[in-house]
């Protein structure tokens, strides 16, 4: 009976994805207030933590009680990525654009209240799709390439970043009333960054593992020749 408990969870997690954008769908932000319903990005970030405390338990449950299985290995990382890399394009999109005071004199100048930057989102889409396609390469030629602990981190800092990115949201409002807003942006701006940062870093550390992993094969095929 317990066998199935990790791949529902697996699979809800899909689920809650797909509430979480729709939540992200139906904010958009203006000054005035109309649209930019904070309480959408408080049900967003509650959805978010269910999400991110599934990830823990689908993995944690399937290694208590050994039921590790194929649909787990594949459907866990891609829900995974689905709900990351999906915050960030809606983070990027239309839904979060403001006008950008820093340049008054340039008409229709704008960015996002979020932070994050259309090109953000591609150097991430970029990095994903390297790794998949590097992955793809070493095992075809029978050679393991499990994820590094640059990997690992990488996830579990876009994640705290969307939360901070979600709470900066909700709490918008008391933030200006407060003056806390300058550093409260200042944080998200740390997070967004650092993402961008550790991104970069991961994606190079799995070239520099896949290099490794060649030079290794190569000279055993060397030395047995």
């Amino acid at each position: 009976m317990f066998r199935h408990v990790p791949n529902i969870i697996t699979g809800s997690r899909l689920v809650l994805a797909a509430a979480f954008f729709v939540l992200l769908s139906f904010y958009q932000y203006d000054a005035s207030g109309r649209r930019g319903n904070p309480q959408l990005m408080i049900a967003a970030f509650v959805i978010y933590i269910a999400a991110v405390v599934s990830d823990w338990l689908d993995g944690y449950l399937a290694r208590k009680w050994k039921v590790e299985g194929m649909f787990g290995r594949v459907v866990d990382p891609f829900a995974d990525k689905i709900l990351v890399l999906g915050s960030f394009i809606f983070f990027a999109g239309k839904n979060f654009i403001i006008p950008d005071t820093a340049f008054p004199l340039i008409q229709n100048q704008v960015k996002t209240i979020t932070g994050v930057a259309p090109w953000m989102v591609v150097l991430l889409l970029a990095r994903e799709l390297l790794v998949t396609t590097l992955r793809g390469i070493s095992e075809s030629s029978g050679t393991n390439f499990g994820a590094v602990w640059a990997g690992k981190l990488k996830m579990g800092f876009q994640s705290a970043t969307i939360l901070v990115i979600l709470i900066y949201l909700a709490f918008l409002p008391w933030l200006n009333r407060h003056g806390y807003e300058p550093p409260a942006r200042y944080f998200r701006d740390f997070g967004v960054w650092g993402t961008v940062v550790i991104t970069l870093y991961s994606g190079v550390t799995y070239v520099q593992k896949l290099a490794a992993l060649f030079r290794q094969s190569n000279a055993s095929e060397g030395s047995a020749a």
